[in-house]
């Protein structure tokens, strides 16, 4: 019986139910990305429990995006997927502690969410708890 409750407090802790939902942040940052010397728009993007930080990312079309990911402090896993074809951009990447540079270039103006795809069992996923952002590519 105690292991069954340990175990259903685990599991709810995952799922964001109880007291993990407690590091949920409000990650509402903007990052205009510049043209760094070595031609690339480099930009971090850490994920969290159900956020990402920032949240919303600007950069320029036609010029190389490096996204540096990584997850900070969880025990959940967490994927950062962008699937934009139509500009060039195709990323599903898992997130992990150890930061990882992501690289495309982005062929056409517009808006493309980015959103971590996870899901547990039969609990609302990842993004639509919140963990969703969105790249802004402009002229």
């Amino acid at each position: 019986m105690k292991a069954s409750t340990i175990l259903l407090v685990f599991c709810l802790g995952l799922a964001g139910v109880g007291p993990c939902r407690a590091d949920v942040a409000a990650s509402g940052e903007t990052v205009r990305a510049s043209v760094a010397a070595d031609g690339v728009q480099h930009v971090r993007i850490e994920g969290g429990a159900y956020f990402f930080k920032p949240n919303r990312v600007i950069v320029k079309s036609n010029v190389p995006v490096e996204l540096t990911v990584s997850v900070g402090r969880s025990v959940i896993p967490h994927t950062l997927v962008i699937q934009a074809p139509e500009a060039g951009i195709a990323v599903d990447e898992s997130l992990s502690s150890q930061p990882k540079p992501i690289r495309f270039t982005p062929t056409a103006a517009g808006s493309y969410p980015f959103y971590c795809r996870n899901r547990l069992l039969f609990f609302e996923s990842h993004r639509e708890k919140g963990m969703e952002g969105v790249i802004e590519v402009t002229e």
